[in-house]
């Protein structure tokens, strides 16, 4: 997953983004609202972690105003605000989930992944596609009952295909997936050796190429 963070405290905004990183994310932290705007507008991202005491703008302005603005990204508070009435008033204002300071690294994921996993549509933690299991809390892939041993590059682009599956991807959207903005630029032609990788160690057909677009989710069968 592709995640932004916004948190104007520096050693945990740090944290977060270290610990997420260490578990296979692209993450971009901003200390204020109008830096995370700006990353929303240049980005696409597949969830978002608001704190509420933000410099500049509280956390609760911002969220009324991407919600306003039509963003239907899936956003989780975490704040050390920790009233019932602040609850509500941030689930009542379109918060996903919220979530009281301190917090471990694994249980911010847990609750990431559900929420991502919701939003796609999916009830069930482990994704299948046809002969092809993953569960994204594990990083474990299956293919036809199989553990199939993937880098964290590879899981990414698997794991974006696989959340919309009926969808052509284009080379720019899986980029986005693999790299934040504090981390390499992509060269040459990175994806499409992630891509071969991914046919090599699964199946032929588990990735299609749709020529001038990108690429998409095969049919989920083994190759003939």
């Amino acid at each position: 997953m592709r995640l932004l963070i916004v948190e104007d405290d520096p050693l945990l905004g740090d944290a977060l983004a270290a610990g997420l990183r260490q578990l296979g994310h692209a993450v971009d932290w901003f200390g204020n609202g109008s830096q995370a705007d700006a990353a929303l507008s240049g980005a696409s991202f597949d969830a978002l972690v608001l704190d509420l005491g933000l410099p500049g703008g509280d956390g609760m302005t911002w969220l009324r105003r991407w919600r306003d603005r039509g963003l239907k990204l899936p956003l989780l508070i975490l704040t050390a605000r920790d009233g019932v009435e602040q609850r509500i008033a941030g689930l009542d204002a379109g918060a996903d989930d919220y979530l009281v300071k301190p917090i471990t690294i694994d249980e911010l994921a847990a609750r990431l992944r559900a929420l991502v996993r919701r939003a796609a549509g999916r009830a069930q933690p482990v994704w299948q596609h046809g002969a092809l299991e993953y569960d994204p809390a594990r990083k474990l892939v299956l293919w036809k009952g199989e553990p199939v041993d993937l880098t964290g590059r590879e899981l990414a682009v698997l794991e974006a295909l696989l959340a919309q599956p009926q969808r052509v991807l284009s080379k720019a959207h899986l980029q986005e997936k693999l790299y934040d903005w504090s981390g390499t630029e992509p060269e040459g032609n990175v994806l499409e050796v992630h891509i071969h990788h991914l046919r090599r160690k699964i199946d032929p057909g588990i990735v299609r190429t749709v020529r001038g677009v990108g690429y998409a989710l095969g049919s989920g069968q083994p190759s003939p």
